[in-house]
This record gives C-alpha cells, sequence and structure tokens, in this order.
C-alpha cells in the first residue's frame, strides 16, 4: 500500500501545478489540484447536484435521484445518508463519490457492446453502415428512422416488438442478480433476415437494457431508496430512442445534464473545491450543474404495454434457470 492516509477528494494536494507541469498542460502555475476520483463517480458529480424546479438539493433530495452512465456498460449510482446494504448492488461506500453521503452502485455489464452486437453480427449491418457512411450518420439514427417509418400504423413505436423480448445476459449480469455465468436469450424471431427485421432485434435490445435498470432501481427502491428521477449521460444518451426506451421502461424523468460531458464536469468540481471557490462538493455541485432536456415517461397505454413485458424479461431469467437446472441434472 502506498502511504497510510486516505485523502477525500476535492482536498488540495500540495501547492498545486509544478512550473514544469504547469507548462506542459499549458496552465498557470500553482493551479489547484483535488483528490481525483473515479471516472464515472466524477460523472455523478457532473449531474446529481443540479437544480429541478428552480433549486439545488439538499441531502434528502440527493437520495431520490441516481446517475446512470451509460456507455460499453452502464452504471448505476445512488447516494444516501444512511448505509444500505443491497443485494446484488456494490458498497455501500462511504464518503466515496459525495462525502458524509453514502454510495450504493449498481451496474449493467456489456450494455452498448450486446447494441452493437445485435446490429453488426446482423446480416443487414453492412447495408446500414454504409447507409451511415453516405449520409455522415450513425448507423443508429439509420435504424431510428427505419423504426419511425415501421410505427406509422402503431400507437406508440415500442409496440413493434411485442413479438420480440431479449434476456440480455449475454456477458452475465452484474447487478442485481450478480451471476456472471448467465447467458442472453431473444425470443420471436422469424426466418427473416430484412433491415426490418434487424430494426426489430435493435429496438428490444435497446429495451432489454432499460428493462435491466428499471429492476435495479426496483430493487434500490426495496430496500430504503425513493428514486424519482433519472441523471443520464454519456454516449447512449445520443440516441433518443435510447431515452425515450428508459423513461417509459422506468417510469421516472430521465434529465440530461445541460453540460454533456458531465464528467469533466465532474472533475472541475474537484479542482472548484481544491482551489477554494466552494467550501465542499456538496455546494459544488448545486452552484456548478445544470439540468438540460428533460425527457418524460409516457405513461397510459405505454406504461401498461412496458409492464407486460417487464414481466416477461423477468420470466425469460426464471425459465433460463429452470434450463439449468435440467442440464445440470442431465449430466451429472
Amino acid at each position: 500500500r502506498i502511504g497510510t492516509r486516505v485523502r477525500p477528494m476535492g482536498e488540495a494536494l500540495g501547492d498545486g501545478l509544478t512550473e514544469q507541469a504547469a507548462a506542459e498542460l499549458g496552465l498557470a502555475s500553482g493551479t489547484a489540484v483535488g483528490v481525483a476520483i473515479i471516472d464515472a463517480h466524477a460523472g455523478g458529480l457532473g449531474m446529481l447536484g443540479a437544480p429541478v424546479g428552480g433549486r439545488a438539493p439538499g441531502a434528502e433530495e440527493l437520495e431520490r435521484r441516481i446517475a446512470l452512465i451509460s456507455g460499453t456498460s452502464s452504471c448505476h449510482m445512488a447516494i444516501s445518508r444512511e448505509a444500505r446494504h443491497i443485494p446484488g448492488v456494490w458498497g455501500p461506500y462511504h464518503s466515496a463519490m459525495v462525502p458524509g453521503m453514502w454510495l450504493t452502485e449498481g451496474g449493467q455489464s456489456a450494455t452498448g457492446s450486446l447494441i452493437d452486437h445485435t446490429i453488426f453480427s446482423h446480416r443487414r449491418s453492412v447495408e446500414v453502415e454504409e447507409e451511415a457512411g453516405k449520409r455522415g450518420v450513425t448507423p443508429y439514427q439509420v435504424l431510428n428512422e427505419r423504426l419511425e417509418e415501421l410505427a406509422r400504423g402503431e400507437e406508440y413505436p415500442a409496440r413493434l416488438t411485442a413479438c420480440r423480448h431479449v434476456l440480455p445476459y449475454f456477458l452475465g449480469n452484474r447487478s442485481p442478480r450478480a451471476n456472471p455465468n448467465l447467458r442472453g436469450a431473444i425470443a420471436g424471431l422469424r426466418l427473416d433476415d430484412s433491415l426490418d427485421d434487424l430494426a426489430l432485434s435493435y429496438l428490444a435490445a435497446i429495451q432489454s437494457v432499460a428493462y435491466g435498470t428499471r429492476h435495479i432501481i426496483e430493487t434500490l427502491n426495496a430496500h430504503g431508496y425513493r428514486i424519482e428521477h433519472v441523471f443520464a449521460c454519456g454516449g447512449g444518451t445520443k440516441n433518443p430512442a435510447f431515452l425515450r426506451e428508459h423513461a417509459d421502461i422506468i417510469g421516472c424523468p430521465v434529465v440530461l445534464p445541460a453540460e454533456p460531458e458531465a464528467i469533466l464536469l465532474g472533475s472541475a468540481v474537484l479542482g472548484a473545491v481544491a482551489a477554494g471557490a466552494f467550501g465542499d462538493i456538496t455546494e459544488a455541485i448545486g452552484a456548478m450543474n445544470a439540468a438540460g432536456e428533460v425527457i418524460e415517461p409516457a405513461g397510459g397505454k405505454v406504461a401498461r404495454y412496458h409492464d407486460a413485458k417487464y414481466e416477461i424479461f423477468q420470466r425469460m431469467y426464471d425459465h433460463w434457470m429452470e434450463y439449468e437446472e435440467l442440464m445440470a441434472a442431465a449430466t451429472k
């Protein structure tokens, strides 16, 4: 172990940047340097303090928020004034993100990778990539536009996947099942390799990721949390379909930070506290965080539809465990 003192994040280190470091970074000598933090935790500091309804959150309000960092995998971070030991969720860790509060951290392995795998393992992915390249857009935008066309005769886009369901544990489950040996499944496939078939599997994969987030939040709420807002950043939040499905499936608003690079803003929070611009991190995030776009859940028929699909999501896991038991007995 290096050293014997664990310093709190945001504490000033030494006398700031040395002349050499400052010259290499293009900054002023003596610029304050704060104790660093894990990248995803910095994302939480870049979002969770945003005023909603015109006021910065206090400790009680912070407990009703969760930070979602979405990328290759997903990270879900909630904080509380008291330690909450939740099966399948990492922590609690005292002062790991916000000093004086406990951090509990859920996660989903390979969520962005699952969506990409669904797209790029399909026969029609070459066409999607070619179209995206010609137009200078992403493959996700091409598929989103195709889904919009397919949904013209539907009450809402999510109805397109009424007969397609995904269990997203292709690389195991981190939270809340905490089983790295789980496997994924897709139900409702046809003898169809069309672009429309790819679009449906793509949408079903996005929905399965959102059902996983709902499962994590429900588990947190069953152990004392009362999550009312999801604050989200990362690559997934650049995809409108990803955001819409998450809001509708979770059933609470998804808030995007005004500063999309929330992890960098969280790092700036630490620097500002180290420089003495704010008395502590709670004060800093209340002043430096700001909410941008808010995606509201649709509710009504859409919510009832997703309740049914979420039940299927849970049953698919139960069925998979039954398959494992059957095969374990057969291979003894």
